[in-house]
C-alpha cells in the first residue's frame, strides 16, 4: 500500500519546490507584463527603468540545475514573539533569494535575511530557538533526499550531517559555484560582518576564503543595497583566469552589479607592452615611490617671480608677488590634489582683486570675479607658477632623466635603486614607451596626486598576498571613503615583492583599523594532501597555522616516479578521468608546451585556465603560474622541481609549489622523474 502523499515527508518538500518554483515563475511574468509607458517622464527615465527591470528579470532566473532552496527552519516560536508556552513556532526554507506566492506569503527566505542566519550558527549548544534544520539533497535540480537535525536533542544535534558532508564533496565540472547551503559559522560571521568596517581574512587552501569573500558582497548588497547601488562594488582577481573562474557566483545568488577586474584592469592608463626585472619590479612596488613621485609633481610648482596686473576697462589692478606666494604656500599646506589647488589658484587671485573693487566703491559679483580668473594676465601667471603635468609624462621623465630622479629620490632610494628603476634606454614618448605593469601602478599613483580617484563602497581584493605596496595604495585608492574585504594566504605569495604580514599590507591599503581573521579547517582539500603540503609550511611561512582538514573522506593521494618524458604524466590523467569530475593537469610554465603536444598526440581533449570545461573535455591544462586561486577535482602535478626551479628564488618556488599541490579537492597524483624537492621530506 502506497504512502499517501500528504503522510510522504520528500513528497511535501517536493511539492512545496515544485509550488516555490510557480511563484517565481509567476514573479518574473509580474515583471516582464509591468507597463512603465505612464510612469516615465522621458526617454531617459524609460531608459533607466527598463534597464533596472531587465536586471530583475535576469536576477529572477530559475536555474534548473541549482535548488531553489537548500534547507529548513522550524522554530519553537514565532520570530520576536514572546515566548509563551505553548506558542506555535514558523518555518522558513532557505535559499538562494526571496520567493513569495500571488498573497506575498514567503515561499522561500533569502539566506541573507536576518530569520535564515540559525540555518548557519545554531547548534546544540545555543539552538537559537530553532527546533529542527533541514537540509535538502539534491540530484541536477530534482530533490531527492532530507536529512533532518532535532537541536532539543543533543544526540542528535552532535552528528555530523552526511548531506553537508556530501555537498562540500560533490564533484564540479566548469566555473566555482556558490556555497550558501555549505557556509559554517566561522565563516559566516565574516560574511555578515558590518559594512563600515573593513576586514582581512588569512585562509590556507581549501578553507572557502573567496566563496566567504564574494558571499559577503552578495550579503553587503542585501543589507545595504540602496547605499551600494550610489557608491558602487568591485571585485578584484589576480588574472583573467580567476575572474572567469568566480564569474558566476554572484549572478546565481541574483547579483548582477558587482563589477570584477583585475589590478591591471583598474590602473589602465597606458598600454602595457614591457616587462620588469624582479629586482627593478620590487623597487618600482615599494612605496618609498610615492614619495619620489609627490616631491616631482609638486616641483613644477615655482613661487612668482613678480605680481600681475589685471586690466578691466579703465582700471588697472595690481596683486604683488608677495601676495601670490601667500596664497601659493595656503594651497601647497592644504591636503588637496594638484589639480584641485590649480583650478582654486585663478579663483584666489581674482578674489584678491575683486577686494580691492569693493576698497574702491565698485559692486562686483561672481559674474565678475569668474572673468577675472579668466584674465589673460592671470590665466598666464597661474600656467607659470603652477602649470598642467600629465601624469604619465610625469613618470616617462622620472624613468628616463637620471638627473631629474636623482633630485627627486634623494634621501629616499639609494643610487642603485635609482639605478634599478632607470630605463637603460629611454622613450621619446609616452605612447612609443614599453611600459611595464609596475609603471602602470606609477602612473595611477602620479594620476591620483593630480585628480582623485572614484572611491567605491566596497571592494573585494583577493589573492591579496602577491601584491606591491603601490599596488596595495592603488586598490586603497578605490576605496578611500568605503570598506574593503581582504582574502589571501601569506603562504600562497608567489611574487618578489609579496606581502610580509598583513599589518604591513592593510597600512599600505590604507585599512590599518581592520580585522584579521584566520580560516584554519579546510573544506576542500583532502587530509592526506594537506597534510603533505603543508610539510613546506615551516620553509615558506614559519609560524603560519596549518590548514586543518575536517571532511570526512581523505581523498585519493599518490606520489610516483615515472620514466622520464610524459607517460606517467598522461597515464596518470588517464586514470583519474575515468573518476567524476575535473581534472587539472598542474605543470611548471616550461613544461606546458611539451605537454599539449603529448596530449594532442594521444588524443586527449583538454582546455587552458578560465576557458569552460564540459562533460565531454573535462581536463584542463594548467601553468603553474596560473593555478593560483582554481581548483579541480582530480589533480595531477608534474615534476615538482620543476615548478619550484622556474621561480626566480627557492621560496617563490616553494611557494608556487605549496599553491599547486593544494588544487585538489577529491584525489591528487604527483609524478616525477627528477628528484623531489628535499622540504618534502
Amino acid at each position: 500500500m502506497s504512502t499517501p502523499v500528504h503522510d510522504d515527508p520528500l513528497s511535501r518538500e517536493r511539492a512545496h519546490l515544485a509550488a516555490s518554483r510557480s511563484a517565481l515563475r509567476a514573479m518574473r511574468e509580474d515583471v516582464e507584463t509591468l507597463d512603465i509607458s505612464d510612469v516615465t517622464a522621458n526617454w531617459v527615465n524609460a531608459a533607466v527603468l527598463e534597464r533596472q527591470i531587465e536586471d530583475r528579470i535576469k536576477a529572477l532566473a530559475d536555474l534548473s540545475e541549482t535548488p531553489l532552496f537548500f534547507g529548513r527552519l522550524d522554530y519553537l516560536h514565532a520570530p520576536g514573539a514572546e515566548r509563551a508556552e505553548g506558542a506555535e513556532g514558523e518555518r522558513f526554507y532557505v535559499g538562494r533569494r526571496h520567493v513569495h506566492d500571488a498573497d506575498g506569503d514567503p515561499m522561500v527566505i533569502d539566506w541573507r535575511a536576518p530569520v535564515s542566519q540559525p540555518f548557519y550558527r545554531a547548534s546544540k549548544n545555543d539552538p537559537l530557538d530553532v527546533s529542527l534544520r533541514r537540509r535538502f539533497g539534491y540530484t541536477g535540480g530534482d530533490l531527492t533526499a532530507y536529512e533532518d537535525e532535532h537541536l532539543s536533542d543533543p544526540a542528535e544535534a552532535a552528528a555530523t550531517s552526511k548531506l553537508l558532508q556530501q555537498e562540500i564533496e560533490r564533484p564540479r565540472v566548469g566555473p566555482m559555484r556558490d556555497i550558501v547551503a555549505t557556509i559554517q559559522p566561522e565563516q559566516d560571521e565574516i560574511v555578515r560582518a558590518g559594512l563600515t568596517g573593513s576586514v582581512c581574512v588569512q585562509g590556507g587552501p581549501g578553507t572557502g576564503k573567496t566563496a566567504v569573500g564574494l558571499h559577503r558582497v552578495a550579503y553587503l548588497l542585501y543589507a545595504h543595497r540602496e547605499r551600494l547601488a550610489r557608491t558602487g562594488t568591485l571585485v578584484i582577481g589576480p588574472n583573467r583566469s580567476f575572474l572567469h573562474y568566480i564569474e558566476q557566483v554572484l549572478p546565481a545568488l541574483g547579483e548582477l552589479t558587482v563589477r570584477q577586474a583585475t589590478v591591471e584592469d583598474l590602473v589602465g592608463h597606458v598600454e602595457v607592452r614591457g616587462a620588469d626585472e624582479a629586482a627593478t619590479a620590487v623597487v618600482k612596488g615599494d612605496a618609498r615611490m610615492a614619495e619620489v613621485l609627490r616631491r616631482a609633481l609638486y616641483a613644477h610648482v615655482s613661487p612668482p617671480a613678480e605680481g600681475i596686473v589685471v586690466v578691466r576697462g579703465s582700471r588697472r589692478w595690481r596683486v604683488a608677488a608677495y601676495e601670490l606666494e601667500e596664497i601659493v604656500r595656503e594651497l601647497l599646506a592644504r591636503d588637496i590634489r594638484y589639480a584641485a589647488a590649480r583650478e582654486a589658484l585663478p579663483q584666489r587671485i581674482a578674489h584678491l582683486v575683486l577686494v580691492q573693487m569693493e576698497r574702491a566703491g565698485e559692486a562686483p559679483d561672481d559674474r565678475v570675479q569668474n572673468a577675472v580668473a579668466r584674465n589673460t594676465a592671470v590665466k598666464a601667471a597661474v600656467k607659470e607658477i603652477w602649470p598642467p603635468v600629465d601624469p604619465a609624462k610625469l613618470v616617462l621623465r622620472l624613468l628616463s632623466d637620471a638627473d631629474f630622479l636623482a633630485e627627486h629620490a634623494a634621501g629616499v632610494l639609494s643610487e642603485d635603486e635609482q639605478k634599478a628603476v632607470l630605463w637603460v634606454k629611454p622613450a621619446r614618448s609616452v605612447k612609443s614607451a614599453k611600459w611595464s605593469p609596475a609603471d602602470a601602478v606609477l602612473i595611477d599613483e602620479a594620476t591620483d596626486l593630480v585628480e582623485r580617484t572614484h572611491s567605491l563602497g566596497h571592494v573585494v581584493l583577493d589573492e591579496a598576498q602577491d601584491l606591491s605596496p603601490m599596488q596595495y595604495r592603488a586598490v586603497g585608492r578605490r576605496c578611500t571613503t568605503g570598506s574593503a574585504t581582504v582574502l589571501g594566504d601569506l603562504a600562497q605569495g608567489t611574487t618578489p615583492w609579496a606581502t610580509r604580514s598583513w599589518a604591513e599590507a592593510l597600512g599600505h591599503l590604507g585599512k590599518g583599523e581592520a580585522v584579521v581573521e584566520e580560516l584554519t579547517a579546510g573544506f576542500r582539500v583532502p587530509t592526506d594532501v594537506i597534510a603533505y603540503a603543508s610539510r613546506l609550511l615551516p620553509h615558506i611561512a614559519p609560524g603560519l597555522t596549518p590548514v586543518a582538514s575536517i571532511r570526512e573522506n581523505p581523498g585519493f593521494f599518490d606520489v610516483r616516479t615515472t620514466p622520464a618524458g610524459t607517460s606517467g604524466v598522461l597515464a596518470a590523467c588517464d586514470e583519474l578521468l575515468s573518476h567524476e569530475g575535473s581534472v587539472g593537469l598542474i605543470a611548471a610554465d616550461a613544461r606546458v608546451p611539451e605537454l599539449a603536444a603529448a596530449l594532442d598526440a594521444a588524443g586527449v581533449g583538454y582546455v587552458g585556465p578560465g576557458e569552460e570545461t564540459t562533460h565531454d573535455t573535462r581536463l584542463t591544462l594548467v601553468p603553474a603560474s596560473l593555478a593560483k586561486g582554481l581548483e579541480y577535482d582530480y589533480v595531477v602535478l608534474d615534476e615538482p622541481r620543476a615548478v619550484v626551479d622556474g621561480e626566480p628564488d627557492e621560496r617563490t618556488g616553494l611557494r608556487r609549489l605549496y599553491v599547486a599541490l593544494t588544487r585538489a579537492v577529491s584525489g591528487l597524483i604527483v609524478t616525477h622523474a627528477t628528484e623531489l624537492p628535499a622540504q618534502l621530506g
